[in-house]
């Protein structure tokens, strides 16, 4: 209906009188649209609630200017940014349960997790990262990439893409809600309950720098510890719902970039189903374009529509939605990983592409080679 999520949180909260992030979290994880839904979700009980239910996850928001102008340096958490699957580990009932972002229950996903997250006290939830780890580093997402999509996890598969977790923040302890409290007391008791867990599961270290030089200077080697930049957390900060600016920033590092060509495109979905938003990206291999990656956001609407009209005028061949397109335009692309891979023609598969320019000082004899893009790889 076109109506967003945080709509609707505000107006239900108005109805029933309840806080909204109340609300929102009554909203979280698997439920059935239903008279007695709707009725446990205005009351003032909360007693009726699926013990399984995650909250609602706090988002960090990109840091668009210095990190010295956020304030004293002593007043902010750095940690690393990891790169893995954010989840909340929940152990409540003698039961446990680990909720990805993406509200998907995947505690099948992680068996390795199971006995260290039994040993929690009853009534903790834990904000963390699920990472590919070794027992002492947390490796490269292309190594956690190899289970996720699998039917079946085989003693192969968890051997050679095991999992643990990075604990980073505690929102539920002894059965009490405390997202409310400081960040400060609520990672000092974070500390004391992962201590508990025990392997795969430890504390996200915080990092130890003593200004914003030195942490500048850290961050410059995230990809030595397998992350994407530094996450810049304010000390006295709640945990809040959603995307709150303020208390909660991501400084990632610049991205892997490739100059691309254009050659294929087809028709976006929603809003942009009438519209060639999806496009596939080559790289030069000898006198061959070879598709690389594909990208579906980066571009403004107005650039949408311009490269739509003319994909529709330069088409080659079509193969059903899908068109081949001639291989004129050139493309910047971002991404913030590489691994080689056997399922793709190139050789390699890249992380979170997405299009940062449009390269129209170039021409297609301009692009990068399949050369360049493999020396990426470490």
């Amino acid at each position: 209906m076109g109506i967003s999520h945080t709509l609707v949180v505000r107006a239900l909260a108005q109805v029933a009188g309840a806080p909204r992030e109340a609300i929102a979290h009554r909203l979280m994880g698997q439920w059935q649209p239903s008279a007695a839904f709707f009725e446990s979700l205005l009351s003032p009980d909360t007693a009726t609630l699926d013990r399984s239910r995650p909250y609602p996850f706090y988002l960090a928001s990109p840091l668009e200017l210095h990190a010295a102008d956020l304030g004293p340096r002593e007043e902010w958490l750095a940690e690393w940014k990891w790169d893995g699957i954010r989840a909340q580990v929940i152990r409540r009932g003698g039961s446990t349960f680990i909720w990805s972002r993406g509200e998907e229950l995947v505690t099948d996903r992680f068996p390795e997790l199971h006995a260290a997250i039994a040993r929690l006290p009853d009534g903790t939830v834990i904000d963390g990262e699920i990472v590919a780890f070794d027992g002492n580093h947390p490796l490269p997402f292309a190594v956690l990439q190899r289970r996720i999509g699998r039917q079946k996890l085989t003693a192969a598969v968890l051997r050679d893409a095991p999992a643990g977790l990075l604990a980073y923040d505690l929102l539920e302890h002894e059965g009490r809600d405390v997202r409310m409290e400081p960040l400060s007391t609520r990672r000092a008791r974070l500390a004391a309950v992962v201590d508990v867990a025990g392997p795969p599961c430890a504390l996200s270290p915080a990092i130890d720098a003593a200004d914003w030089t030195g942490l500048a200077a850290m961050r410059a080697h995230s990809r030595e510890y397998a992350a994407e930049g530094l996450m810049l957390k304010r000390l006295s900060a709640p945990y809040l719902v959603g995307r709150k600016r303020g208390d909660w920033w991501k400084w990632k590092i610049a991205p892997y970039t490739i100059d691309a060509v254009l050659i294929y495109a087809q028709p976006g979905s929603g809003r942009r189903s009438s519209l060639f938003t999806d496009y596939t990206f080559a790289v030069w291999k000898d006198a061959e374009l070879v598709p690389f990656a594909k990208a579906y956001s980066g571009l403004s609407d107005a650039e949408i529509a311009e490269l739509d009209r003319w994909i529709r005028r330069h088409t080659v061949e079509r193969f059903g939605p899908v068109r081949h397109v001639e291989p004129v335009h050139v493309f910047e692309l971002g991404f913030e990983g590489i691994s080689r891979s056997s399922r793709h023609r190139s050789g390699v598969a890249v992380r979170f592409p997405r299009i940062l320019r449009w390269r129209r000082d170039k021409t297609a004899v301009d692009a990068d080679t399949l050369e360049r893009v493999a020396g990426m790889i470490t």
